[in-house]
């Protein structure tokens, strides 16, 4: 063999080595999927047009369904104090169930610290309603973050993550839906611009449909000629008192509640629900015009539902289907299209499923379940009940047919068959021939309440009153609310003291 001919065998086998390692010339491209997380806030589990509402447009979010898989039963395991929001997105993070974790996350592994531990690059956008230092420690990239419970849509105080990791100051700027958005649609081609070998996790969290209940002006009358149907558990005001019956998120209404006014209601929210799923798919558009969409998982799901008028209550701080039951759709690589499940889900089960799905190692410490088998359409036991709280105050364990709510402080209790009677109006608790029922849920109960660690005193010495009168309860804006809103809604109230702000 002559010198020539051995020094290009010899250089042939030093580039097969460099090409095929990525220890020296350059790292091999990863090939685990993206995630693209869109959460909203406060919509409920029938406020899309797949979930068989044929009042509302939805056209993208449900294109999502059936590109994928939408879950029937998926709920927030419930919250520990009024802001239910806060208790459901440390449970989503952290994969831990509500008395782990309540809404504090710092001291936890968040879902997005743990991608970034195996490669994946991390870009978050929108409410963040949990300690502002956990997102710095979080994210990789964040623009447009609103770390607040809520904030007057058309003027939203929002920061970004500077070169440092860390949050900037607030500014005010445009309107929710579009500022978080604007700001993943930016990410995305930023991400396809720089070529990153990395997978990302994209986290959005909408401000929508949450109160103010005022669309964006173009937005305003979507829905003024439709003739939005009262929810079938309208009630003018709750029977009984469970709770403070005059908390932040009923105060948004007068009492009683009239059909006019819930109707008026209906039409906003829906209006903003619309709005959010037009920049939903400008989002979806983008991860296609950048060749991302058939490499990304996507999630769409929300915090916890609302009332609007079922039951008589406005707000989330029950435990009604309403209020509890989210929607969640997922879509991707690996997931079975236009399928439904009637499994029983937590929101917390997203963590430990998404990892399986992007060929993560299982985490430990953790409460959530992995049910991505249900995703590929494989067979599998899922839970047999589910377990829901509020405050100290409400307790609620349902099965695939029956539900048991008990308000411990009124020694009372709701029994409801779910499958004859899905709004929860007929309460069987007291009929003789439930009493077995009404046991064995008991008893179910029980288990949970020692399975979960809940710190409730399910038999307090005092009994409290069920009776309260309603029209002593007060409406009260408060100073997040537009003109808009206070000229709709709070006619005849005293405003003063309250910032007002035109967005006409």
């Amino acid at each position: 063999m002559n010198t020539l001919v051995l020094r290009v065998l010899i250089f042939a086998s030093i580039f097969v080595f460099f090409s095929n390692t990525n220890g020296y010339c350059q790292e091999k491209k990863n090939t685990n999927p993206n995630v693209l997380f869109i959460f909203t806030d406060d919509q409920r589990a029938d406020a899309i047009g797949a979930s068989g509402n044929t009042y509302i447009k939805t056209p993208n979010i449900d294109k999502l369904s059936q590109e994928g898989i939408r879950f029937d039963n998926a709920y927030v395991m419930g919250g520990n104090h009024g802001a239910v929001c806060a208790a459901s997105r440390a449970m989503l993070m952290s994969g831990k169930s509500l008395f782990h974790v309540y809404d504090k996350l710092k001291g936890h592994t968040t879902m997005p610290m743990y991608f970034n531990q195996f490669g994946y690059e991390s870009f978050g956008t929108g409410k963040w309603h949990n300690e502002a230092a956990v997102f710095e420690a979080s994210f990789h990239k964040g623009k447009n973050v609103m770390t607040m419970g809520m904030a007057d849509h058309f003027s939203v105080p929002v920061r970004d993550l500077d070169a440092n990791g860390k949050l900037t100051d607030a500014v005010e700027k445009g309107f929710s839906t579009d500022l978080f958005a604007d700001a993943t649609i930016e990410y995305l081609n930023n991400y396809a611009k720089d070529k990153s070998e990395k997978p990302f996790f994209c986290y959005v969290a909408f401000n929508a449909p949450h109160d103010p209940r005022s669309p964006r002006v173009d937005y305003i009358g979507m829905y003024k000629n439709e003739s939005i149907p009262l929810p079938g558990n309208f009630k003018p005001y709750h029977p009984f008192k469970f709770d403070d019956m005059n908390i932040r998120d009923e105060t948004l209404g007068a009492w009683p509640r009239t059909p006019e006014l819930i109707n008026a209601s209906l039409e906003d929210y829906y209006a903003l629900i619309s709005h959010m799923d037009g920049r939903i798919g400008d989002i979806i558009q983008t991860l296609k015009d950048n060749k991302l969409y058939d490499n990304t998982i996507i999630v769409f799901a929300s915090d916890n539902g609302l009332g609007i008028g079922s039951h008589g209550l406005l707000g989330k701080q029950n435990l009604y289907e309403h209020s509890i039951k989210v929607p969640l759709i997922m879509c991707g690589p690996g997931i079975n299209k236009n399928q439904e499940s009637d499994a029983l889900l937590y929101l917390y089960d997203l963590f430990p499923t998404l990892a399986d799905l992007c060929k993560l190692p299982q985490p430990k410490n953790i409460d959530g379940e992995n049910f991505t088998p249900l995703l590929k359409g494989k067979t599998i036991t899922t839970r047999k009940s589910l377990y829901t709280a509020y405050r100290n105050t409400v307790r609620a364990v349902r099965t695939d047919e029956w539900k048991l709510i008990k308000y411990p402080n009124q020694n009372y209790q709701q029994l409801f068959n779910l499958v004859n009677d899905p709004l929860e109006l007929n309460n069987l608790a007291e009929l003789p021939e439930n009493k077995n029922k009404v046991d064995e849920l008991s008893k179910l109960m029980a288990t949970w309440y020692v399975t979960s660690h809940d710190t409730a005193n399910m038999a307090p010495e005092k009994i409290l009153p069920m009776e309260y009168d309603y029209k002593t309860l007060k409406q009260k804006p408060d100073d997040k609310q537009p003109q808009y809103v206070l000229d709709k809604y709070f006619k005849g109230v005293d405003l003063k003291n309250i910032k007002k702000t035109s967005h006409d």
